[in-house]
């Protein structure tokens, strides 16, 4: 997403597969959410306060990606990610509580990709969202910070073949999506708050099969909620977290639709942390070459362009094969970008 995500991961989540197999849309993202708060236009985002969890819309989640290095100079993925599904909008207390959880952990690197998925019921003390301090958890995955713009920041997750825990630093302020967090994802009126710290400095440990080694990198953070974030008719999203040299970063999605062209949008930052919404038409992504990836048709090498910035650049997998086999399989994995500018960052697919 995710999304993102949108990551985003919009994964809304693995938590109840098998009610999601008919509904509309990615995940039943396009199913209605009557009784659940909506999106508005105009809406102030106040940190750090939005931080937390906003159990009055129906989905959220926070989603952390991170591109590394060892001290080899062996590159590696890592991805944590935390979802949060409402069953009714009404919220309770213990076991009454309608909140969900599943969060998503993976480790890539150019032969491996490994993950792992975990799920918890809300109001119960296995799973949890706090606003201030920041604090995000599920058994014994965590993700913390100590400052507003989330900076001071550690996340860990233990798998049965990976672990990793990480410092996150950062000096930039948060990047807000949209109109001032109010990203919209359709013609038709679906819309998320959505903001990023995409600047975040990593210095950490990750391990693999017991093997541990020294890692740093950059890592992007997206935080993002709605009740309804994708029309009916759009099917999935292909999403973008840049980390270009130079300091600047760049997010672009396109959600796509069996019946309409895609839906476009995209966000420039610069390397003071400035952020400006893309017009649409100044966006275009195109795929380059597919791949059969989990049984599936992918595409895993795309052209991106975005003509005020003059940026035409090439975007390639780490790992082809970097897909989360989880209770909504999707893909997520590191991808390195070359051409007019070069960086690295992050590629999620859904849908396909």
């Amino acid at each position: 997403m995710n999304a993102d995500a949108m990551r985003g991961l919009f994964l809304s989540l693995a938590l109840c597969a098998a009610s999601f197999a008919h509904a509309e849309g990615f995940a039943g993202l396009g199913d209605e959410a009557r009784g659940f708060a909506e999106p508005q236009p105009g809406h102030r985002l106040v940190f750090p306060r939005d931080h937390g969890a906003h159990p009055q819309f129906r989905i959220e989640w926070w989603y952390l990606t991170a591109n590394l290095k060892d001290e080899s100079g062996k590159s590696y993925g890592a991805q944590w990610t935390l979802f949060r599904h409402a069953r009714a909008p009404q919220d309770g207390e213990g076991w009454d509580s309608p909140q969900a959880f599943v969060a998503h952990a993976a480790v890539t690197t150019d032969t491996l990709h490994l993950f792992a998925e975990t799920r918890a019921r809300g109001g119960v003390g296995q799973a949890g969202v706090e606003a201030a301090p920041f604090r995000a958890f599920i058994d014994n995955w965590s993700f913390s910070a100590t400052e507003s713009n989330l900076s001071g920041a550690s996340i860990a997750a233990v798998a049965p073949r990976f672990r990793y825990t990480l410092a996150l630093a950062a000096d930039e302020p948060l990047a807000l999506h949209g109109e001032a967090g109010f990203s919209r994802k359709s013609e038709s009126g679906q819309a998320s708050y959505y903001y990023s710290q995409p600047f975040f400095r990593v210095d950490g440990a990750l391990a693999i099969d017991a093997a541990e080694r020294k890692v740093t990198g950059r890592a992007w953070m997206d935080h993002e909620w709605s009740s309804r974030p994708l029309a009916a008719d759009q099917k999935g999203w292909d999403w973008f977290s840049l980390h270009l040299d130079g300091g600047a970063a760049l997010m672009l999605f396109r959600l796509r639709s069996d019946k309409t062209l895609p839906f476009v949008s995209g966000s420039f930052i610069s390397a003071d942390g400035a952020a400006r919404a893309l017009a649409r038409d100044d966006i275009f992504l195109e795929p380059l070459e597919q791949s059969l990836v989990s049984g599936r048709l992918l595409p895993i090498r795309w052209r991106v362009r975005v003509a005020s910035l003059r940026l035409d650049i090439e975007a390639k997998p780490l790992n082809s094969q970097s897909f989360m086999g989880t209770g909504l399989g999707y893909f997520e994995g590191p991808i390195a970008v070359f051409g007019s500018h070069r960086g690295e960052g992050y590629l999620e697919m859904t849908g396909y």
